[in-house]
C-alpha cells in the first residue's frame, strides 16, 4: 500500500529558479538584437527621406548663401594663369624669333602684328584688363553687393513661396524656366489606380478566401492556396511586363478606347499583385474563428452558405479589414507596375480608361535626371515622404486599431 501513494515532491525558491542555459541566452539575445536592428533601419530610412526634402523648407537660406557665392565671385576679373604667362606665345621645342611671327599671307602690314581685340579698346592700354566683348564700360562689371543681397534674398522668398503654391496645382512640369510641382494630378492618379485595384483585388481576394476555408475539401485547399500565394513571388517587373504586352492590347481590343495604356490596365495588373497579400491574411482570419461559430449555426438549421456569410465572414471582419488595409498600402507604394502600364501621364480626368501618373512611378523615373540638392531632388524626395508617412499609417491602424480595439469588440472582451 504504502509503494503506491505518490511521491510528495517539495519545491524551493532555489529549485523553482530558472537555469541558465548559453544556448537560450544566444538565441534571446539574437533575436532581440534583429528586432532592435530592424526597428533603428526604418528609423533611418524615415530620418533620410525626410531629411533630403528638408530643403524645401528653407530655400531662401539655401538660396541666398548660394547667391553670395555667385555675387563674390563675379565682381572678379576672369583671368587664366598669370599676366606674364598670357603674354607669351605657346612655343613647342626651340623656337627662333623668327618662328614666333605670325603666319603672314600677302602683303604684311604693321596691323597684323596687333593682338586681336574686341570693340573700341586699344592693344597698349587693354592688354591687362579683363577680358571684354563689345563696348560694355568698366562701370557695369560692378554691382553692389548690398542691392544685389538684398535683390537676391527677395527673390528666393518668393521662389520658395512660388514653390510651395504649385503644390496644389494641376500641373507637373518641374523641367523649365518655370517649373510647377502640381501634385493634385499624381494624387489623383494614385488614388484613380488603387481604388480600380482595390475594387478588382478585394472582392476577389475576399471571395478566394472564403470558399477555400468553409466550402473547398482539404485536397482541393491543399492546391488552390499554395497556386495563390505563388502569385506573390512573381517580380513586379514581371507583371508590369505582362500587362504591357498583353492586357493591354486585350482589354483595348475588347472597350475600344484610345489611350493603350491607362489607370484602368494600371489597376488589374496592381490587383494581380495586391491579390496574395489580401488572400493569405483573410484565409488566415477565417481560419481562426471558433468551431463552435459554425456548429451552433448548422444545429440552428442554417445552410452551410448562411453560416459562411453571416456568421464565419462577420467573425473574421477585423482581419480582413487589416487585409485590406495592407493591399491598399501594396499597390498605392508600386513602382514598377505603376510606371509600365499606366502611360505615365498626368491627367485629372474621371474617365478610367486615360492615363495616368503615380507619386512611385514619378519617383522612379525622374530621380536619376535630377541634380543633386536642387528643387526637383527635394521635391521628389518629399514625395518619398507622402508614401512613407501614409504606408506608415495603414500599417499602424491594421495593427494597432483593427487587431485591436476591433477583435476585442467582436470578442465580447
Amino acid at each position: 500500500m504504502d509503494s503506491q501513494l505518490p511521491i510528495k515532491q517539495s519545491f524551493t525558491k532555489e529549485s523553482l529558479k530558472k537555469k541558465f542555459r548559453l544556448s537560450e541566452f544566444l538565441a534571446e539575445k539574437i533575436i532581440s538584437s534583429i528586432a532592435f536592428l530592424s526597428i533603428a533601419i526604418i528609423f533611418l530610412i524615415f530620418i533620410f527621406v525626410f531629411k533630403e526634402s528638408l530643403p524645401l523648407f528653407s530655400l531662401g537660406s539655401d538660396a541666398k548663401a548660394k547667391t553670395e557665392a555667385q555675387v563674390t565671385t563675379a565682381n572678379k576679373p576672369e583671368s587664366y594663369g598669370t599676366a606674364s604667362e598670357e603674354l607669351k606665345p605657346e612655343s613647342y621645342g626651340a623656337e627662333t624669333a623668327e618662328d614666333l611671327k605670325p603666319e603672314s599671307y600677302g602683303t604684311e602690314t604693321t596691323e597684323e602684328l596687333k593682338p586681336e581685340t574686341y570693340g573700341s579698346e586699344t592693344a597698349a592700354k587693354d592688354d591687362l584688363k579683363p577680358e571684354s566683348y563689345g563696348d560694355t564700360p568698366k562701370e557695369d562689371l560692378s554691382v553692389a553687393p548690398a542691392d544685389e543681397m538684398m535683390n537676391a534674398e527677395s527673390q528666393n522668398k518668393e521662389g520658395s513661396d512660388k514653390t510651395w503654391s504649385t503644390f496644389f496645382s494641376t500641373e507637373w512640369v518641374p523641367v523649365s524656366d518655370n517649373p510647377r510641382f502640381g501634385l493634385i494630378g499624381l494624387l489623383i492618379g494614385t488614388l484613380k489606380v488603387t481604388i480600380i485595384a482595390m475594387l478588382i483585388a478585394g472582392p476577389l481576394a475576399v471571395l478566394a478566401a472564403l470558399f477555400t476555408s468553409c466550402f473547398a475539401s482539404k485536397r482541393v485547399k491543399e492546391i488552390i492556396k499554395p497556386v495563390i500565394e505563388m502569385l506573390a513571388a512573381f517580380p513586379s517587373v514581371v507583371i508590369g511586363f505582362f500587362a504591357l504586352m498583353v492586357l493591354a492590347s486585350f482589354f483595348q481590343d475588347v472597350f475600344g478606347y484610345d489611350s493603350r495604356l491607362n489607370a484602368f490596365i494600371g489597376g488589374v495588373a496592381m490587383a494581380l499583385a495586391a491579390i496574395p497579400i489580401i488572400y493569405t491574411i483573410s484565409e488566415d482570419a477565417l481560419a481562426s474563428v471558433p468551431k463552435t461559430y459554425t456548429e451552433a449555426s448548422l444545429a440552428l438549421g442554417a445552410s452551410k452558405w448562411q453560416t459562411a456569410f453571416f456568421v464565419v465572414l462577420p467573425a473574421a471582419t477585423p482581419g480582413i479589414f487589416a487585409a485590406l488595409l495592407l493591399g491598399v498600402g501594396r499597390v498605392f507604394g508600386e513602382t514598377m507596375i505603376a510606371l509600365m502600364a499606366t502611360g505615365n501621364a498626368a491627367l485629372i480626368s474621371a474617365n478610367p480608361f486615360e492615363s495616368v501618373r503615380t507619386f512611385a512611378a514619378t519617383i522612379g523615373s525622374e530621380m536619376a535626371e535630377t541634380v543633386f540638392g536642387e528643387t526637383h531632388y527635394s521635391v521628389l524626395f518629399f514625395i518619398g515622404s507622402l508614401l512613407f508617412i501614409f504606408s506608415f499609417a495603414l500599417n499602424a491602424v491594421a495593427e494597432f486599431y483593427v487587431k485591436g480595439k476591433l477583435l476585442k469588440k467582436f470578442q465580447g472582451k
